[in-house]
Parts: C-alpha cells; sequence; structure tokens
C-alpha cells in the first residue's frame, strides 16, 4: 500500500552499502520506519531526505506492519541550523531521542508529533534553549500519561501556599502532607510558576521568555528528577549535554 504523510526525521542509521533507515514521527500514522535505498550516496534524491531533524512529506510504500520503502519525498523544513551548531543539534537530538524512547510503534502521534515540531522550531528560531526543552520534556511526561499536577495537593488535593514539589508522588504536596517525600524539592517562587505555566501551556504557544540563571539551575534540577523518576530512561543524548555542561563547552 503507497502511503503519503508528514513526517520528522527523529533517527537515521545506515544499512547496508548505500541505503539508510529512517524513522519518521508522523501526526497520522504514529512513529514509522522506512528505508531510504541509495540515501548514503552523496547525488542521491533521498540524501537530504533522510537527515535528522528533517520536516517533509513522504511517499513510501509499504506491506502490513513492516519496514516501509521510500519512493519520493519533498523537505518542507531541513531544520539545517540546528545540525551546524552543536549546542542547537544536541538539544533536538535529546528531544529526538526522548520521543522515540517513550513512543510506541503505529501509537498515534498527533501530539506528539506538534509538541516535537513546536520544540525543533523553538531551537531554530532562537528561543531558550534550556526552556524548550523542559516544556518539551514536560508535554513528553503528559503524553506519556505522567504528566505532575501543581494546582493541589498530589496527596490530599487541599490548596495552600506551599511550593514543594515531590518527582516521586508527582506534583506539589502541601504543608500537612509534605512528610510523604523526605525527598521533595522546596522550590523558589519562579520555578514553581514556570512548573504550573509548563503544565497548562502547549509548546507551540511559547514566546521569548527570559528566565534568571538560578531559576534555570533549580528547574533543570527538578526536572531531571521528574524525567528519572517517572520514565528513568538512559539516554546517550542527554549524557552528551550533561557533558557539555560539564566542561562549559
Amino acid at each position: 500500500m503507497l502511503y503519503r504523510v508528514e513526517g520528522i526525521v527523529i533517527r537515521s542509521m545506515d544499512y547496508g552499502e548505500g541505503n539508510k533507515i529512517v524513522t519518521l514521527c508522523t501526526e497520522t500514522h504514529g512513529k514509522i520506519g522506512v528505508l531510504a535505498r541509495g540515501a548514503k550516496k552523496l547525488k542521491s534524491r533521498h540524501a537530504a531526505l533522510t537527515q535528522p531533524f528533517t520536516y517533509g512529506e513522504y511517499v513510501f510504500y509499504r506491506q502490513n506492519n513492516g519496514l516501509g520503502t521510500l519512493n519520493q519525498g519533498e523537505i518542507i523544513e531541513s531544520h539545517f541550523s540546528l545540525r551546524e551548531d552543536l549546542f542547537l543539534a544536541a538539544y533536538a537530538s535529546y528531544a529526538c531521542e526522548l520521543l522515540d524512547r517513550t513512543l510506541q510503534d503505529e501509537e498515534v502521534g498527533q501530539f506528539w508529533f506538534t509538541q516535537l515540531k513546536a520544540c525543533l522550531e523553538g531551537l531554530s528560531s532562537g528561543k531558550d534553549s534550556q526552556i524548550i526543552i523542559h516544556l518539551y520534556e514536560m508535554k513528553v511526561l503528559q503524553a506519556a500519561g505522567y504528566g505532575p499536577s501543581f494546582d493541589t495537593c498530589i496527596s490530599c488535593g487541599r490548596e495552600d501556599d506551599s511550593m514543594t514539589v515531590s518527582a516521586r508522588l508527582g506534583g506539589k504536596l502541601c504543608s500537612r502532607c509534605r512528610y510523604h517525600d523526605p525527598a521533595a524539592f522546596n522550590v523558589s517562587s519562579g520555578t514553581y510558576k514556570l512548573l504550573s505555566l509548563f503544565e497548562k501551556m502547549d509548546l507551540r504557544r511559547l514566546g521569548n521568555i527570559e528566565v534568571k540563571d538560578t531559576t534555570k539551575t533549580e528547574l533543570k534540577t527538578v526536572m531531571r528528577a521528574f524525567m528519572d523518576m517517572q520514565l528513568g530512561l538512559k539516554l546517550k543524548s542527554r549524557h552528551f549535554l550533561d557533558q557539555l555542561d560539564k566542561y562549559e563547552i
């Protein structure tokens, strides 16, 4: 059967002497693997379509639920700038690997697709990369069914002025329920406001935002705890981001 889909390349790997297999995140068919014959050759008409982060229209033939074979395609947005900048490439790679490891094959992908598309567009447009990634992480947690809640206490449902956040329990703890998680974070008002905003905001609506370095450092710690506790994924791309931070490259 012949398919025509819009998709984003989230993974690209060499296959055989001159071919590539790309994994696409699509809006209508979830996550799909497609073989691009001859794509490793410099003059291949498919070479550009298989580059990481590329957003395009892909036409491929597939029987049953196996690997598709690319017939033709057209680039909608190459995201060339993301591949040319070390930091942007690292953030974009993390966004793609996170989605690839979390989204199951054939899972309906409309929400995943729109949020990844908005993430890559935000990175390309020069918005704060760290804020984009943390908002994206929140959307991934929500789509995977692990989205935290910050309006009321996750334990008793009570509202108060507490700014205590539990990664293990998945959200805010009021002052009376703080004892349920000794490892919970007491965060600053700036970090708590951002977490509450991230819970409700679609990534497509994110504008330019300025956040203090101290707030971003705290936000990174909290979001890392949520990601580790709720998803527990070991990602090569995140390790590389950590190395960039460690050596201040």
